[in-house]
């Protein structure tokens, strides 16, 4: 939290000397296709199941989730860096079956730095589906229904049980493997003190901060 707000002094005195706002990097968002009905939009926490392709600026290909690896959609979690920047702020709002383009900035990408095939201080575009949107673990509203025992703190075991309703409620089979990495993917972020548990007041500190 003093971070956040040291952060917020430096750029609240840059802005004070410089006499003007700090331009801010900006995804370009393109709605290609939404369906007729939307039962729920996106939101930080919610977990995602996209497929997409990504091209540089002159048009190339770099990926693929149709055609590359195993084939399959992927999922995460909105808002936590679990992906870039542009898909965390391009992603919001949209509806289960709807389509969209984003343009996406180096700021929000991978930066100075580049990634794998990705050159530094690349511009990308993405067309992302969004197949399913689920509750995510991270939700605020879930925290009482993941605490079985009602003691104000989230166990491992309690954050699995939770990942195996949701998908067994949406009719997938249990993977356990799938909710192991994601179980520990959460008490990685979360488990501020790395005790073992997620408190009440670490969730939603997280939660606030998406």
């Amino acid at each position: 939290m003093l971070l956040t707000v040291l952060s917020w002094l430096c750029a609240a005195l840059l802005v004070s000397v410089s006499g003007g706002k700090l331009p801010e990097a900006e995804v370009q968002i393109e709605v290609l296709h939404r369906p007729f009905l939307c039962h729920r939009k996106s939101k930080y926490g919610d977990i995602l199941l996209v497929h997409h392709n990504g091209y540089f600026e002159n048009g190339t290909m770099f990926h693929c989730s149709r055609a590359e690896g195993d084939k399959q959609a992927v999922w995460f979690t909105l808002g936590i860096r679990e992906v870039i920047k542009g898909w965390d702020k391009g992603l919001q709002d949209m509806c289960s079956g709807e389509k969209r383009k984003l343009v996406v900035p180096p700021a929000l990408a991978y930066g100075k730095e580049g990634r794998g095939k990705i050159p530094p201080e690349s511009t990308l575009t993405f067309v992302i589906e969004v197949l399913e949107i689920r509750n995510g673990p991270r939700s605020h509203e879930s925290f009482q229904e993941m605490d079985l025992n009602d003691d104000w703190r989230l166990s491992k075991d309690e954050v699995k049980v939770y990942l195996r309703k949701e998908f067994e409620r949406h009719g997938y089979a249990p993977n356990d493997t799938l909710h192991e990495n994601m179980m520990e993917d959460i008490f990685a972020k979360e488990d501020e003190n790395k005790d073992g548990f997620i408190s009440s007041r670490e969730f939603t500190y997280k939660h606030d901060e998406l």
